[in-house]
């Protein structure tokens, strides 16, 4: 049986700004990828860590059934958050260590409710490193981001 990963990216112009998430979906067997799917997205005003939320919450609800994943992130933020910090804030009622509102608590929520259909497996690898399905991914979330950038100018270009 194919083994499945999904590469996740996020993207933000300014921070907050526009922004986009980018999914390179692979189905695998060994070294042969046997099925491919990209997804992609934005919003006009958002987060770099929103969008990072938002690829993985849209790679895990792109699933039709419960499936055995293994997400890819670049975002120590999603990987850290879903992995260490989840369970304590909600232990706490979405607060913090230091006691604040957690902050993105609605994409987290979002998260926590896909994931929990499915066997993930979470790695973190290092972003813009060369890793070629994390550089599709981040090409996806320019992708995303572009239809809310604003236009250039023709005196800018």
């Amino acid at each position: 049986m194919p083994e499945l990963f999904a590469y996740t990216d996020g993207a933000c112009s300014g921070n907050p700004g526009p922004g986009g998430w980018g999914v390179l979906m692979l189905a695998r067997d060994g070294e042969t990828i046997v099925k491919e799917r990209s997804l992609q997205g934005g919003e006009a005003d958002t987060t770099n860590n929103r969008m990072e939320l938002m690829a993985a919450i849209s790679a895990l609800e792109a699933l039709a059934r419960p499936s055995k994943i293994v997400l890819v992130t670049d975002s120590a933020y999603v990987k850290n958050g879903i992995t260490e910090w989840l369970a304590g804030w909600k232990r706490k009622n979405w607060r913090t260590a230091a006691g604040s509102a957690v902050k993105n608590v609605d994409l987290w929520q979002r998260l926590d409710a896909a994931r929990q259909r499915h066997d993930v497996e979470w790695r973190w690898i290092k972003g813009h490193a060369g890793h070629a399905e994390n550089e599709r991914a981040d090409e996806l979330a320019r992708a995303g981001m572009a239809p809310f950038k604003p236009a250039k100018s023709e005196a800018a270009k």
